[in-house]
């Protein structure tokens, strides 16, 4: 793709972030935050495309008539309705807008087929969870289990980043949400998705903006949309992935367990620095942990995210 398919692309993902007006504003600091570091990447004016956005100085028809390829224009769509989608299923408004760009792009009803498919993935529950308990009983987790099951979904979510699909991209989200209710549950507490959400926007986790930002880094280093040799090529393409998928969750993890095993008596404040603090950990970790990233990556399977991600 030309440098003008990624600014219309992102451009495009932007305006899928804000079409319901309800994004909060620790939200929206993160996704400008997001906007101006991947600006750095790829020498792109970010920050001005967020303002253009916010100020509704760009408009779904102009960007869509950069888009010049089928490729492109199918990757745009696909980028949106996962934005669309990364916080929960689409609202009203996003499901307008998306008919709208499917107009706009001229895509055919295989583009609705892929919304439905993202849909399903936003809307399977974070208590489906059914396999891999790492609790000995209610209230008394095997604290090494706890570990072991942060770092296997570390290293699947690590993997997950490096696959050039979008749906392998969105369905992070709800495995990072089912880790961290299966260690609530595992010390007692019956949850559901409003609160591993409140958790995730207490930590720092913004479900919107955290998408962008890894979809961001692998369409900048040119792997999302890729198939076929796309996928190995990748896999030892470090600029395509800083390994954030792995880090977050691994300290989306370790925080929950404090978090949990404390009785939820942590601050909000207490508990951003603690997550700041192990995401750098995790980071550190990530190069020790690269190979079996890389070889979770080669056998996972792209079509079935669904089933990846209900089974979790």
């Amino acid at each position: 793709m030309t440098p003008s398919d990624t600014k219309s692309i992102v451009t495009l993902s932007l305006l899928a972030a804000f079409v319901d007006g309800e994004k909060h504003e620790r939200e929206r600091a993160e996704i400008k935050r997001i906007a101006e570091g991947l600006s750095q990447a790829d020498g792109l004016n970010l920050p001005t495309l967020y303002q253009d956005v916010l100020m509704k100085r760009v408009s779904l028809a102009s960007v869509a008539g950069e888009l010049k390829s089928t490729e492109s224009r199918q990757l745009a769509y696909e980028m949106a309705v996962c934005v669309c989608d990364a916080d929960g299923t689409q609202s009203e408004a996003e499901r307008m807008f998306l008919a709208d760009v499917r107009t706009s792009l001229g895509l055919d009803a295989s583009a609705a087929a892929f919304s439905q498919q993202a849909e399903d993935i936003a809307a399977v529950p974070v208590a489906t969870a059914t396999g891999g308990s790492a609790v000995a009983a209610p209230g008394t987790p095997d604290s090494a289990e706890l570990d072991k099951s942060i770092l296997n979904a570390a290293i699947l979510n690590g993997a997950l980043e490096l696959l050039p699909e979008t749906l392998s991209t969105m369905a992070i989200i709800p495995l990072q949400m089912k880790l961290v209710y299966r260690i609530g549950q595992s010390y007692g507490y019956q949850l559901d998705s409003g609160h591993v959400k409140d958790f995730l926007a207490t930590v720092g986790v913004g479900l919107t903006s955290q998408y962008l930002e890894q979809a961001g880094r692998k369409l900048l280093g040119g792997l999302l949309g890729k198939v076929g040799g796309g996928l190995l090529r990748g896999l030892g393409n470090q600029a395509v992935s800083s390994g954030m998928s792995f880090a977050s969750t691994y300290a989306l993890g370790h925080v929950a367990k404090r978090y949990y095993a404390g009785g939820r008596t942590l601050s909000t404040q207490m508990l951003k620095d603690a997550f700041s603090g192990v995401v750098k950990e995790g980071q550190s970790l990530q190069t020790q942990y690269l190979p079996a990233i890389q070889e979770k990556a080669r056998t996972l399977d792209a079509g079935k995210v669904l089933s990846l991600v209900r089974g979790a």
